[in-house]
């Protein structure tokens, strides 16, 4: 109040000197003018000092009321979570494996292939097995006239079998070296690893290891059965080697394979799925659920395997969080998150 009746009393003497000056003929000094303006200016800084008061007080005001409706809580029934698929599970401790990922490939068990040549040579009288075919012991593969005896023999096998490779056809002639047919029983067959240098020191006869295929087919373990000692000139690389049942003859050879080496593993305090991980905004959390709802909760990580993440914090054990489903809770959030900004 003081101000403003000081602001009235300057405008006055200002007014009346105006009038007195123009009276007496003299025209105003723009000093005073400016003192004039520069007080209309005071005057307004004032009032807007006053106004931005009451803006901040509005302000703040409306902050407290965004406060108040502002909520990172998601609610859902048990029938909602049961048919939205979301799962609950209690934090605890998990182990963290790490693995070496290496490229392979099927190839038939050297120590079940036979490679049959002729007894003579000769030339080939009848073919009586073809790529493919299923053999047994006995069987006969080829009939040969001999160009020493002037008589026919027979080409046997002497292992059960598929034959994977021919190399003669009738009235073709063939020698003691001639690779006339390649069987291969697949019963079981070997899985060949390739081993980069920097990967060597880790990864020993023993270890075990998680083969997939991509084809449609399931994981399979298996153990090392054999580290090459020398590392291929061309490739510069070792060969692991694991023997695989292949008894329904899914593993074919020639398949491109890939294999993860478990090579350490450690107990951590808290461990969750990858699939509880939810991204927002670049920050990585979980929603924990406590008897409000669900809440997000950032997390801060550790080490990674190809199932589990370790948690440094932001998560204690024993609390629940939603360990799949995850993106349910972060979509109905983010509807919630939406509302809001409209409503203001």
């Amino acid at each position: 109040m003081k101000a403003f009746t000081e602001h009235l009393l300057v405008r006055a003497v200002s007014i009346l000197l105006i009038t007195g000056l123009v009276l007496w003929g003299v025209a105003p000094h723009s000093g005073l003018s400016v003192a004039i303006a520069a007080d209309e200016h005071g005057h307004d800084e004032a009032h807007d000092e006053d106004s931005h008061d009451e803006d901040a007080a509005e302000h703040e005001g409306h902050g407290s009321d965004e406060g108040e409706h502002h909520d990172d809580v998601v609610r859902l029934s048990a029938s909602q979570m049961q048919e939205f698929g979301i799962e609950v599970a209690t934090a605890g401790s998990g182990q963290i494996t790490t693995y070496v990922v290496l490229p392979g490939e099927v190839v038939p068990n050297a120590d079940r292939v036979a490679h049959i040549v002729p007894r003579y040579a000769g030339i080939v009288r009848e073919v009586r097995k073809r790529i493919g075919d299923k053999v047994k012991t006995g069987d006969v593969l080829a009939v040969i006239e001999s160009s020493e005896t002037l008589t026919a023999y027979e080409l046997k096998t002497l292992l059960d079998g598929t034959v994977i490779a021919k190399h003669v056809t009738r009235g073709e002639a063939v020698t003691r070296d001639s690779q006339a047919f390649v069987i291969a029983d697949l019963r079981d067959v070997w899985l060949e690893l390739s081993i980069y240098q920097r990967d060597l020191s880790r990864v020993k006869v023993g270890q075990r290891v998680l083969i997939s295929s991509g084809h449609h087919l399931p994981d399979v373990e298996g153990t090392i059965s054999y580290v090459s000692p020398v590392v291929d000139e061309d490739t510069r690389t070792a060969r692991a080697r694991l023997v695989v049942d292949n008894g329904a003859g899914a593993w074919r050879p020639g398949m491109f394979v890939t294999g993860r080496v478990a090579v350490t593993a450690a107990n951590v305090p808290v461990a969750v799925p990858h699939s509880a991980l939810q991204t927002v905004e670049g920050h990585t959390l979980v929603f924990v659920q406590d008897e409000d709802g669900f809440e997000p909760r950032e997390l801060r990580l550790g080490r990674s395997s190809t199932t589990h993440v370790e948690v440094l914090s932001g998560l204690s054990a024993g609390e629940s969080y939603v360990a799949k489903g995850g993106f349910i809770i972060k979509a109905e959030l983010g509807k919630s998150e939406l509302s809001e900004g409209h409503s203001h």
